[in-house]
This record gives C-alpha cells, sequence and structure tokens, in this order.
C-alpha cells in the first residue's frame, strides 16, 4: 500500500449548533469525525496549523468550512494538514496583482508641485511680532 492523498472542503457547520462557548471544540470533533468516515482512519492527528486556523477567532466563532489535505500513511494512520493556497483566492490575487500593474503603467505618477511661498523681509518680520505683541508695563511700574 502507497500513502493516500486526498484534499477536501470540510463543512463545519455542524460546529454552530454547539453552546457558544464550545463551537471550536465541537468543529475540531466534527474535523475528526470527517475524516474518520472519508478516509476509513484508525488514527486521526490534525496538525497545528488547522488547529490554529479553527481556533483563530476565538472559541465562539469558528470558520464554517475549512479547506484541508487528509494523507493517510500505510498504517492506516492520517495526518491533517492546511491545503495548500487555494486556486480561486490564487486567481483572483493573480488578478488584482495584474490589474495594479496595468494601473500604474498607465497612470505615471506626478510629482506634487511645491507651493511657492510669498518671501517676507526681516524687516516685515519684526515688525509684524511687534504688532502682535501688546506691550506690557515695565516690571518696575508692576511692583509700586
Amino acid at each position: 500500500m502507497s500513502e493516500t492523498e486526498r484534499i477536501y472542503t470540510v463543512p463545519l457547520k455542524e460546529a454552530w449548533n454547539a453552546q457558544r462557548y464550545r463551537r471550536s471544540e465541537r468543529a475540531m470533533m466534527v474535523l475528526k469525525a470527517f475524516a474518520k468516515r472519508h478516509m476509513k482512519a484508525e488514527t486521526i492527528t490534525v496538525d497545528t496549523t488547522v488547529n490554529e486556523a479553527i481556533w483563530a477567532r476565538g472559541i465562539k466563532s469558528p470558520p464554517h468550512k475549512i479547506r484541508v489535505k487528509m494523507t493517510k500513511d500505510d498504517e492506516g494512520a492520517v495526518t491533517i494538514t492546511m491545503a495548500d493556497v487555494d486556486p480561486k483566492a490564487e486567481a483572483k490575487k493573480a488578478r488584482a496583482d495584474a490589474k495594479a500593474e496595468a494601473k500604474a503603467k498607465a497612470k505615471p505618477k506626478k510629482e506634487p508641485k511645491a507651493e511657492a511661498k510669498p518671501e517676507v523681509k526681516p524687516e516685515e518680520k519684526a515688525e509684524a511680532a511687534a504688532e502682535s505683541k501688546p506691550e506690557e508695563p515695565a516690571a518696575e511700574e508692576k511692583k509700586e
């Protein structure tokens, strides 16, 4: 016998019938039951990446479905790992990248023009500063 490898999209919707604070635990049970049913497995091992994907949003809200790769070895043990990149998601990302490249080529970026500021002479600065500050009485006059 040789290794059998299959990719499945496992529906975890059944986990949502459990109590709110046990949904991710229930999702793990559903995943293992699915593997046992479809791969005719004796022992099941779940990879940490799959576990982290199910528990990523916490105990209350596991994903409704998950795409996994199940590998059965010669002894009948099944290992569940995350499937490689989803083909639909990969195609969507490639389209978005191509669109971004086309947009970048079509419109060259224009550099913002530096706005010319009116020149202010040092004499005018001094006059403006003097006008803005109210004159205070001398310190000697305050004491008296």
